[in-house]
């Protein structure tokens, strides 16, 4: 079954902002890359460009949501290590070349200020997510929020490692350390 334009227009934007960031996101590329009419991005996005990307931004994060979401059934260490591996996944499959969405929205908030509004709502629900998740486990709720603002800043600025150096071991140095952490407060709970 073919995905319709719409579909596609924001899947290849979202794969533009990993790669290339908000500045990269080039209406003859997209168009390229899509398969789609140039139309096809006014019919769906009145307001143009601007708005695609903040759409793309808000449906990587929706995306992203529900995969920690996921993953919050299980343990907290399990969940971690589960997140890390699938960032060691997709930065290695892109052959460093890819981030994460969310932070190549935020980076390119001065040219689309409405994708840092959706960075800073995915950024909440993840942090929201992983916090029910430690709580879940035994944290009192302050802890469980400072843990979790920590993980994904943590796993945030070690994607943005590993992608610069090439290397997966800013990912697995980060997670051994928050491992590290999560357990110590969970002895702590126990």
């Amino acid at each position: 079954m073919a995905t319709a334009p719409r579909e596609r227009l924001v899947h290849t934007t979202i794969e533009l902002l990993r790669s290339q960031g908000v500045s990269g996101v080039g209406v003859a590329e997209l168009l390229d890359r899509s398969g789609t009419a140039r139309q096809s991005i006014y019919t769906h996005f009145p307001q143009g460009k601007n708005q695609l990307i903040e759409e793309s931004a808000r449906t990587a994060g929706s995306w992203i949501s529900a995969m920690i979401e996921q993953l919050c059934f299980d343990p907290p260490l399990k969940a971690l290590q589960t997140f890390l591996d699938y960032w060691k996944s997709t930065i290695e499959s892109s052959d460093y070349t890819a981030g994460c969405p969310i932070a190549a929205a935020t980076f390119g908030g001065h040219q689309v200020p409405g994708a840092v509004d959706a960075a800073n709502i995915a950024f909440d629900e993840w942090e929201r997510l992983l916090a029910n998740n430690f709580h879940a486990s035994g944290m009192d709720d302050s802890l469980a929020h400072s843990l979790a603002t920590m993980t994904i800043a943590s796993i945030e600025g070690a994607v943005i490692m590993s992608v610069a150096t090439r290397s997966t071991k800013p990912l697995d140095r980060v997670g051994k350390h928050l491992e590290d952490l999560l357990e110590a407060h969970l002895n702590k709970q126990a």
